[in-house]
């Protein structure tokens, strides 16, 4: 036919084959998968040889005071009570806990340091016996940098790489990435330890280990700290493990039948999902099984690994679960909070930690594994050096501090006995190597075997990325 379309009859009946094409450029990559022509389920893998092939990632929730811990400042003794200078502060943004405050009184340090290892680290003593032992393994960075001044938001971004919620975590970037090295386990794991100081916890929910708009099979999965790791992971009363089979056999038709007919991929993660559910009934079982951990395990972890949910118990799951393959283990450890009672908190919240994160380092490294596992450790934000509300020679309180704060990562090609970066006498501005979490996230991924620029996911027709828009840079110096 030689009839020619004005603009209006195109758009009426063109109108159609727009959305035909529209529809097909959708479904092509879905109808791919479902006839296994495509590979898009598979993990895109690393753009070189990856240092690290998996993560623990201890997470201190609440923000960790710098200058008690890792920053020492003998200066500030001199300081005791006297205002931090407006030359200082700059003006710098306040929460709404001290904004308020007529004064701000500077607090040094309480706790005794000193220089551990051949890198020479000033670090607290007092709290803190246990790790200075594996000050020359351990990667110190006192620069990190954050414009998040909140917890909600500062987390989210430590995690998340953005402020805003919904973007996709570290864990679940390495499990896309990498994909799993055992199918009869999750390939990312979250464990939240209960801490033995339980006066200022933070709200930690599942949205900091969301997979965001990556597939949902790359979301972490919460194991509990009691009772069975995963709700519904061991059959009903009177249930076989045949008839449970069965049931899941008849599910999964169901939901190939509705992929089959709608394309949507999440159904396909709801197929795999189940499978290995089936699959943990197995392995979760002996994976939980501290008990056949041998004497020399508890001497290493201290008593308290025996303890269930128990940072000490749960950094031993931690290391259980990478030796058996799984990809990310992310530990949330709450109270690091520091408004008030440093004094009566801190003792309790480094004890939790100190044995432990010796233990875990040393463990690792006896079984010939810390080579390729990365360990991070850190919060989300630092303290300020003046004090929130009253002040006394034993007591002190601090406030949230974006502008520095100190974190520490060990193994998977991480530079052991490294001190990176220097922050004023006040450890309130950065004086040298300002490392921002964006550096911080390009540099982790660089070990995981990823150019951060590259390593992107197509949503909403953008190039995504964990390291976001803003330009970020691997930091070579953390590297070994």
């Amino acid at each position: 036919m030689n009839e020619m379309f004005g603009r209006r009859q195109f758009f009426t009946q063109g109108s159609h084959l727009l959305g035909g094409a529209a529809l097909s450029s959708l479904l092509l990559p879905t109808l791919a998968r479902a006839t296994g022509s495509s590979t898009t389920d598979d993990p895109p893998g690393p753009h070189f040889a990856p240092r690290a092939k998996r993560v623990i990632y201890l997470h201190m929730v609440g923000g960790p005071s710098q200058m008690d811990l890792f920053d020492y400042k003998p200066v500030m003794k001199d300081w005791f009570d006297k205002d931090l200078p407006e030359s200082i502060r700059m003006g710098q943004r306040l929460t709404t806990m001290t904004s308020g405050q007529a004064r701000f009184p500077i607090a040094p340090s309480k706790y005794e340091f000193k220089q551990f290892g051949e890198c020479g680290m000033w670090m607290n003593s007092e709290l803190l016996p246990w790790l200075s032992k594996k000050a020359d393994d351990i990667c110190w960075m006192r620069s990190l940098n954050t414009e998040a001044i909140n917890h909600e938001p500062a987390i989210t971004a430590m995690q998340t790489g953005n402020q805003v919620t919904g973007r996709p975590c570290l864990g679940s970037w390495a499990s896309y990435g990498l994909g799993s090295m055992n199918e009869d386990l999750p390939t990312f794991v979250v464990l939240v330890a209960i801490p033995s100081n339980r006066e200022q916890e933070q709200a930690i929910s599942a949205r900091l280990w969301s997979s965001g708009y990556l597939s949902g099979e790359h979301a972490g999965v919460s194991f509990r700290s009691k009772g069975d790791p995963i709700l519904f992971i061991n059959n009903p009363p009177g249930v076989p493990d045949a008839l449970r089979k069965r049931s899941i056999n008849g599910l999964n038709e169901l939901n190939k039948m509705n992929f089959a007919e709608l394309g949507d991929p999440e159904t396909q993660t709801r197929i795999h999902q189940y499978e290995m559910a089936f699959r943990m009934q197995a392995s979760v079982p002996e994976l939980t099984d501290i008990a056949s951990e041998p004497t020399s395990t508890y001497e290493l972890y201290g008593e308290a690994a025996k303890q269930p949910g128990s940072f000490a118990n749960t950094v031993l799951m931690a290391r259980r679960l990478a030796e058996r393959g799984v990809r990310f283990v992310q530990v949330y450890h709450n109270n690091w909070d520091h408004h008030s009672n440093v004094n009566g908190r801190m003792p309790s919240q480094c004890k939790d930690v100190d044995q432990p994160c010796y233990a875990l380092l040393e463990d690792l490294k006896q079984r010939g594994m810390l080579d390729d596992t990365l360990v991070i450790w850190g919060g989300e934000f630092g303290r300020t050096i003046y004090s929130q509300g009253g002040l006394s020679d034993n007591n002190y309180g601090r406030d949230h501090h974006p502008r520095c704060f100190s974190m520490w990562m060990a193994g998977g090609g991480a530079k052991g006995g490294t001190i990176y970066g220097e922050t004023d006498e006040f450890s309130y501005n950065i004086v040298r190597d300002p490392l921002h979490i964006r550096d911080f996230h390009a540099t982790i991924l660089k070990l995981l075997g990823f150019d951060h620029e590259r390593f992107t996911y197509k949503f909403q027709g953008l190039d995504q990325k964990l390291t976001g828009v803003i330009p970020a840079k691997v930091i070579q110096e953390l590297i070994s």
